[in-house]
C-alpha cells in the first residue's frame, strides 16, 4: 500500500501551490506587452514631509489635512485636472494661509518643495523598457509641478521632456482627468488600443492600483523598499 506521512503530504501540497503560483506569474509576465508608469515616487522622487514643512512656514495650518500622500482637498484635485489656473491656485493658497502678502515665488517654492528629483539610472531603466514594450507615462500633475520637473530633467540630464522615454505621456492637467477615477484609465486604454490583460500599471498609490485592477490591468505597487528596478526584476521584464 502507498503511504505518505502527513508532514510529507503537506510539503507536497505546498510545493504544488508554489508551482501553480509560479506558473501563473510566468504566464502573466509572458502576456505583458504594455507598461504604464506613474511619475511621482516611481520615476521622480517626492518628499511629502518637505512640502508640509514648507506649507507650515507659509502659515498654513494642519497641512496633512489638506495635502498628503493618502489624499487632498478639492483645490489640489481641480488643479491637477487643469480646472484651476495657476493664478487661481496661488490666490487660494493665500486664502488658506490667511496671508495676501505671500508672493508668487514664495508659493511656488513651497509647493515645489515636494519635488526631489530623478535618481541616477532611472532614465536608463525607462529606455530599456521602451525597447521591449509599449510604454506610457500616466501622471497626476499640475502646471507648476510640471514646469519644475521638466526644468529639472533638462538641467540634470539634458532632455527636453519625458517624451524621449515613452511612446506617449499623459498628464492629468493636460487631459482633464485624474487618478484614481476610472475614466483616466479607460481613456488611455481606448486611445492607445491597449488590452488590459496585456498591460502592467506601476504606481505608488494603492487606490490608483485598485481602479486599474478593476479593469483587468496587472498592477505593481512601487515603494521605497520595492522601487521600479525591483519590480522590473520580479516581473522579469528584461
Amino acid at each position: 500500500m502507498w503511504c505518505v506521512k502527513i508532514d510529507e503530504l503537506k510539503i507536497l501540497f505546498d510545493d504544488a501551490i508554489i508551482d501553480i503560483c509560479n506558473e501563473k506569474t510566468k504566464f502573466s509576465m509572458q502576456k505583458i506587452q504594455n507598461i504604464i508608469l506613474d511619475y511621482g515616487n516611481v520615476i521622480f522622487m517626492l518628499d511629502f514631509v518637505k512640502l508640509q514643512v514648507a506649507f507650515t512656514q507659509l502659515g498654513i495650518p494642519s497641512t496633512t489635512d489638506i495635502f498628503a500622500h493618502h489624499g487632498q482637498i478639492a483645490l489640489f484635485d481641480e488643479f491637477d485636472k487643469g480646472n484651476v489656473s495657476v493664478t487661481e491656485f496661488r490666490d487660494e493658497i493665500r486664502s488658506i494661509a490667511k496671508n495676501e502678502a505671500l508672493t508668487d515665488t514664495q508659493i511656488d517654492e513651497a509647493w515645489n518643495a515636494l519635488l526631489v528629483g530623478v535618481p541616477e539610472g532611472k532614465h536608463d531603466t525607462l529606455l530599456r523598457l521602451k525597447e521591449k514594450y509599449r510604454t506610457f507615462l500616466l501622471s497626476n500633475n499640475n502646471a507648476i509641478h510640471y514646469d519644475y520637473c521638466m526644468k529639472h530633467i533638462q538641467d540634470y540630464y539634458g532632455v527636453r521632456d519625458n517624451s524621449v522615454f515613452f511612446e506617449e505621456t499623459y498628464y492629468s492637467h493636460q487631459i482633464g482627468l485624474r487618478k484614481p477615477h476610472v475614466d483616466i484609465f479607460k481613456y488611455i486604454l481606448d486611445k492607445e488600443g491597449l488590452i488590459p490583460e496585456e498591460t502592467l500599471f506601476v504606481d505608488d498609490s494603492p487606490q490608483h492600483l485598485e481602479t486599474a485592477k478593476g479593469l483587468g490591468i496587472h498592477t505593481a505597487l512601487c515603494t521605497n523598499e520595492e522601487p521600479l528596478e525591483w519590480i522590473v526584476e520580479q516581473w522579469k521584464l528584461f
